[in-house]
């Protein structure tokens, strides 16, 4: 029996090792070449490839043809499986590729119909950028066929990767719609469904539009909120119930741009500097691309564009040129419109709007085939019907014609901050705060894209348009004359996804839920506190981790603790009375008054909105509520007995039962002083199918799960699977003397040289340069008859 079990142990063992031998020869072979010489039909003459220690790719090729058809080649062999998640998120196809678990997204996208309409608009999208499009494609499908395996994870998924098609690449520029405005207007909704069961101030509070932290480029700061006195509020005896359902709002997509004109550094050059937030993943959403070929329309006539590619996209999207550099905010404009209107039935009401009805087939994987009904009011997609019979139909810019096209390529062109200002006025993207520099030290802020140009019957601040909006009909798109500001005017300018203009431009661009201000405004702060710029000070903004927003609310906590004298206070308070005042990893004190704010701002928000909710019972949504602070502040510190939330005896015992929440939920962990910030903002970054691999995913498909500095509300913005997806700084010009970082690493691999390269310099904020570093590998693509 023993020999018998021996011989069973040795051929288990031999079975283990024969199966991870065949893991990594699978592995293996889907590995992109990366020395040597491989061919590529269309080419008009040899391209190279360079690679360096990061993998960042450099491409010269003799034209800009050849170039993006090398683009699309180097895309697929490395990234071809995160390209197909981002046009199949927004065709609303993933559930063919991974199964039922992603119906429900589908279905939420699918009702938009954007591969119908990207369909639809080619011709527009494309415009003179054809032929680059479809070498691009042509450049996909010969990268992806050139590996020896499929990518690996299509054999963890059992199954095939399909064609690129030309369209696909305007579906990923529209993925990015839904990353950055959502697509759903939920908040707008939820506060137009509550409203009428709140007192006007009550409601005129909880939608107060800023706070003291607002740091606009054009107006003014909205301020902390006016508290309305007891005769126009009193919680106190108002409806309400014991249910809480505030929620903290959710990590808001956007990003950290700005720049000094050259009026403010030694030299006189212009630097820019660009952060984008986003999901972070392995591997990063960016491909760090130089792209280098003769050109006659650019100055010199050459192009030499460094920067991050999106894969899919058949250009340079955040970067410099030698001439002008470019980086992006998200511009939180107002793209959504909802309606209420009645739908006609037998040519009845004579108001009535008309439907056109399409059905939307979804293939599952493993799965019978789903088919979504989508009806279309001249408006958009009917999403919600009402009791009454009426239905509420979304309008947003992703759906229309002119949402995204190819224009943004032409930038790798440009010569200066008016040439680039001039190729603006043709491109759409998801609306985006454009942050320009030059060689000649000029800056520019100009919203980028498509502004839903509504007619003067459009009541601005309406939540629902309805019928008392007549004359309201649905808005086309421009992206044509938008709102701009430049030196020598601002010879700083900064952004952060918060309110950038003021008045008619507010009245036209819209709010669509501009994010909290304390970001931009210790942005400005940092910018106010030197007369002389270089790139390395840049960087120190994007990487400050000052906790200027808690300063005040952990002196608060350290005033209650004294006067309240209660068990859960003096917990927090003893526990986090050494105050650093930066999100620093091994803060305590950091870690106890953020909670403890997000604790008192629940409590706060439940007892504003409680009318509401005692109405509408399971029917209350909560909106996000981004400007909130701004009425927090006031309340804590003035204390009104008539705003002070019914459920609780006094603003003490308010403050008690948010700290004793605090308290109890980290007793689990341990002792309350040794409770840091960096247990809590652990990296969680890691590629997307690393859950689909019991026990070993997290392992070997993820980043170091390394504590990390930073937070939400501070330039250097850093969740544990969430913050800046990328940090450039750059002066045209001067791009040697330029830094860059990117999580999560280059390749899609875990056997690639290149994988999570690049990572451990953003975790630890140390400088590396902007271009690329010294060839470590070279291919060349070869011309070959098709």
């Amino acid at each position: 029996m023993r020999k018998a079990f021996k011989r069973s142990l040795w051929a288990l063992l031999a079975i283990v090792l024969l199966c991870a031998m065949g893991i990594w020869l699978l592995l293996r072979g889907s590995l992109p070449q990366l020395d040597g010489d491989a061919a590529l039909p269309g080419l008009s003459a040899p391209v190279s490839i360079t690679l360096d220690a990061n993998g960042t790719v450099t491409i010269e090729a003799r034209n800009q043809i050849d170039a993006m058809r090398a683009l699309g080649y180097v895309h697929a062999q490395e990234r071809y499986f995160e390209m197909d998640l981002m046009r199949r998120s927004a065709a609303g196809e993933l559930s063919a590729l991974v199964g039922p678990a992603a119906l429900d997204v589908d279905k939420q996208h699918r009702l938009h119909r954007l591969r119908a309409h990207v369909e639809r608009d080619m011709a527009a999208i494309t415009g003179d950028q054809r032929a680059q499009l479809d070498a691009y494609v042509e450049g996909v499908n010969a990268g992806l066929a050139a590996l020896r395996v499929r990518p690996w994870p299509y054999l963890l998924l059992r199954e095939s990767p399909q064609p690129w098609r030309a369209e696909d690449s305007p579906l990923v520029g529209m993925a990015m719609y839904f990353d950055l405005q959502g697509g759903e207007d939920a908040s707008e909704l939820a506060l137009w469904r509550m409203r009428p069961h709140l007192p006007p101030a009550l409601f005129a509070l909880l939608t107060h539009d800023g706070s003291r932290w607002d740091a606009p480029l054009q107006g003014t700061s909205r301020g902390d909120a006016v508290l309305p006195g007891p005769q126009l509020v009193n919680l106190r005896t108002l409806p309400g119930d014991s249910a809480g359902a505030a929620r903290a709002s959710p990590e808001a997509p956007g990003s950290n741009n700005f720049a000094v004109a050259g009026t403010l550094t030694a030299d006189g050059r212009a630097i820019v500097a660009n952060d984008m937030h986003l999901t972070l993943r392995v591997p990063n959403i960016w491909f760090r691309t130089r792209l280098r070929y003769p050109d006659p329309a650019a100055p010199g006539g050459k192009v030499d564009v460094q920067g991050v590619t999106l894969p899919g996209l058949p250009m340079v999207v955040v970067g410099s040129n030698g001439h002008v550099a470019w980086g992006f905010t998200n511009s939180y404009i107002d793209t959504m419109d909802w309606k209420l209107e009645t739908p006609c039935q037998h040519g009845l009401p004579a108001d009535c709007s008309k439907l056109v009805g399409h059905h939307e087939r979804i293939d599952v994987a493993g799965a019978d085939t789903v088919w979504l009904a989508v009806d279309e009011t001249p408006w958009g997609p009917i999403v919600h019907r009402e009791t009454d019979g009426r239905v509420l139909s979304l309008r947003w810019a992703a759906q229309l014609p002119g949402a995204v096209n190819l224009g943004l390529a032409r930038f790798a062109r440009a010569a200066d901050v008016d040439d680039a200002l001039r190729l603006a006025q043709d491109v759409a993207i998801p609306t985006q705060n454009l942050m320009l520099a030059d060689s000649k030290g000029q800056i520019v802020w100009r919203l980028l894209g498509p502004i839903p140009q509504r007619g003067p019957g459009c009541k601005s601040i309406a939540l629902v348009i309805d019928a008392s909006q007549e004359n309201c009909p649905p808005w086309p798109l421009s992206t044509r004359d938008n709102p701009l500001l430049r030196s020598p005017q601002l010879d700083r300018m900064w952004t952060a996804n918060t309110r950038v203009v003021d008045g008619d431009t507010l009245r036209r661009v819209g709010d669509g839920g501009y994010v909290f201000g304390a970001r931009a405004a210790q942005i400005r702060y940092d910018l106010q506190q030197k007369p002389r710029f270089s790139e390395r000070d840049l960087l120190a903004i994007q990487l400050d981790d000052q906790a200027m927003l808690l300063n005040h609310w952990h002196a608060l906590l350290m005033q209650v603790a004294r006067d309240a004298r209660t068990p859960a206070l003096n917990a927090l308070a003893g526990s986090a009375h050494k105050w650093e005042g930066r999100a620093a990893p091994e803060s305590v004190s950091y870690r106890l008054v953020r909670d403890w704010r997000l604790a008192v701002t629940k409590r706060i928000a439940d007892g504003i909105t409680a009318p509401a909710r005692a109405a509408m019972g399971k029917d209350f949504v909560m909106p996000e509520l981004q400007q909130l602070e701004g009425v927090v502040w006031p309340l804590v510190n003035q204390r009104p007995n008539h705003l002070l939330p019914r459920k609780f005896a006094s603003w003490n015992a308010l403050f008690e039962d948010a700290a004793a929440e605090v308290r109890d939920a980290l007793k689990p962990l341990g002792p309350l002083p040794l409770r840091t910030w960096g247990e809590q903002n652990t990296a969680a970054i890691c590629h997307p199918l690393a859950k689909a691999i019991p026990l070993l995913g997290k392992r070997w498909l993820c980043m170091p799960a390394q504590p990390l500095a930073g937070d939400g509300n501070m330039p250097r913005v850093v969740r544990p699977d969430f913050g800046a997806s990328e940090r450039m700084v750059v002066a045209p010009g001067h791009e040697a003397e330029g830094y860059f970082h990117m999580p999560g690493g280059q390749a899609d691999n875990p056997l690639s040289p290149f994988w999570g390269t690049g990572h451990e310099a953003w975790v630890n904020g140390t400088p590396t340069p902007f271009l690329p570093g010294a060839t470590q590998h070279t291919l060349t693509l070869q011309p070959a008859t098709r």
